[in-house]
């Protein structure tokens, strides 16, 4: 029987070459197929970060005589119907090898480990490109979703929390001028593209469409999520806030994506509105049946206390908006939610 590292050691190897063998034949496709040179370089980089993170050691590790696994098929892999049956079947192959890679790194290279998920993340949204496939999947990889609020140096402070780590956006505004919430909803949706964010607008379904957004959200009092499906289609993302068992069950009866759990604490963002408290974040542990953010006043001195809570993703407003260093307040509580989740 092999020793525990010797074991991890293969698993790392096999993983990382499965990784940069699926990376290659989608780059082939951009490159020849397609003849996409930026999202060729875009594979041709993390195959090269992979090749990086690859030592000698799990190298050396490797066992392919004796690998029991070499044996094992299926008759899907024997056959493709047809190229998008290629092209899916290598990206599922390296978002399952990156997801084993993040693990098991876990244990010995925590910065190993953070490479192999943000560059998950990048696979996630190549296959929603390259197979013009929903972004719903890239949602319940999310922790920390941060809704904006209107500071002058909006743009500034959201690309610094996407340094930070931050994968989901949703922008929120209350400016009458419909220009200007437009343009600013253009600026941070080419933002979150550049670093492979969902983007969400807040409300206006009009200006999702009008700025291809990844979705909406939608209060209790807003469009029906009927109508915003009919408008958005099937592979948007709409979610819809509840602040009580109430609101939740009539959401949860709607094609809705997601909830938002709360107010968690009194905001002056819901001037007004009770705080429901973590007894209804507990609720939402037992009750709730699609993804859900826990949001209210959360910031990283109370974060923890959500978390233990059950909450798996919280929403934050004014601890990153206002923070000094947005990134840093990003990242302080993307690790907070990794080490409690």
């Amino acid at each position: 029987m092999l020793n525990e590292q010797t074991a991890i050691y293969r698993i790392l190897d096999a993983n990382l070459d499965r990784a940069r063998e699926g990376l290659r034949t989608i780059e082939e496709w951009y490159r020849f197929g397609l003849d996409n040179q930026s999202m060729a370089n875009s594979c041709k980089q993390m195959r090269q970060e992979l090749a990086r993170c690859h030592k000698q050691e799990y190298k050396m590790a490797r066992d392919t005589t004796n690998d029991v696994g070499t044996q094992l098929t299926h008759p899907q892999e024997e056959t493709r119907e047809n190229l998008t049956g290629v092209l899916q079947a290598n990206l599922s192959r390296v978002q399952e090898a990156l997801r084993v890679l993040e693990e098991y790194a876990k244990l010995s290279d925590s910065q190993f480990a953070q490479t192999m998920k943000q560059m998950r993340y990048q696979v996630y949204t190549l296959e929603s490109e390259l197979l013009n496939k929903s972004p719903k999947p890239l949602l319940s990889e999310c922790s920390l979703y941060l809704v904006t609020s209107g500071v002058e140096n909006l743009v500034e402070v959201v690309e610094s929390a996407l340094k930070g780590g931050l994968k989901l956006v949703q922008y929120r505004s209350k400016n009458d001028d419909d220009r200007v919430r437009f343009q600013q909803a253009q600026a941070l949706k080419d933002l979150c593209d550049r670093y492979n964010a969902l983007f969400l607008v807040n409300d206006r379904v009009d200006i999702a469409l009008a700025v291809d957004a990844d979705g909406v959200h939608l209060g209790q009092t807003d469009l029906p999520v009927t109508f915003a499906r009919q408008i958005l289609g099937k592979d948007k993302i709409i979610g819809q806030s509840t602040t009580s068992p109430e609101e939740m069950a009539k959401s949860l009866a709607t094609d809705i994506d997601y909830i938002g759990v709360g107010p968690v604490h009194e905001t002056p963002t819901k001037a007004g509105k009770k705080a429901s408290g973590l007894e209804y974040v507990r609720y939402a542990v037992e009750n709730a049946t699609v993804p859900w953010f826990a949001i209210g006043g959360i910031d990283g001195s109370n974060v923890e206390d959500v978390v233990k809570a059950g909450a798996k993703g919280v929403a934050v407003v004014r601890a990153i908006m206002i923070a000094d260093n947005p990134q840093t307040e990003t990242e302080n509580i993307l690790r907070k939610l990794d080490r409690n989740g």
